[in-house]
């Protein structure tokens, strides 16, 4: 397992070498938030992995602070759960992915969507299924390392 580089005060994410492949052959992870009000709300996103943070962004950024998932952010519920899956295949059943729960914030970067704002998130916790061979069927979960 590979420890994510990160500052001596912050937390650190502890992913394998395959999660860590998987995440960079990926494009689209579905993001969960919750409103002031306990709303839960799920939006399909793209997504970026740079080994110590997941960035969500829009191609719009006009539309970006009009998204549910960014108002319920800034308007103090930063909590979110980020799942990154697909189904490898039907006969047999085979599915693979990974789920962080962790803290979003919205920062300004030049990224996948170009330059502009997007919502920088922290993993806490990771779980994953069917990535690693040795473990299939087994889920893998981390508590994030400090």
């Amino acid at each position: 397992m590979e420890r994510l580089k990160n500052s001596p005060d912050a937390q650190r994410a502890v992913l394998s070498g395959p999660e860590i492949e998987y995440l960079k052959a990926q494009r689209l992870a579905r993001l969960a938030s919750v409103s002031p009000r306990g709303q839960p709300e799920v939006s399909p996103v793209g997504f970026e992995w740079d080994g110590r943070y997941l960035y969500v962004g829009t191609h719009d950024q006009g539309f970006f602070p009009m998204t549910q998932r960014v108002k319920n952010i800034t308007r103090g519920n930063d909590r979110v759960s980020l799942v990154v899956d697909d189904l490898v295949s039907v006969d047999p059943w085979k599915v693979r992915g990974i789920k962080f729960l962790g803290k979003a914030e919205v920062v300004e970067r030049e990224g996948r969507f170009g330059k502009g704002k997007y919502l920088r998130i922290t993993p806490r916790v990771s779980v994953s299924w069917g990535i690693e061979p040795e473990k299939q069927g087994q889920w893998n979960s981390r508590k994030v390392h400090a």
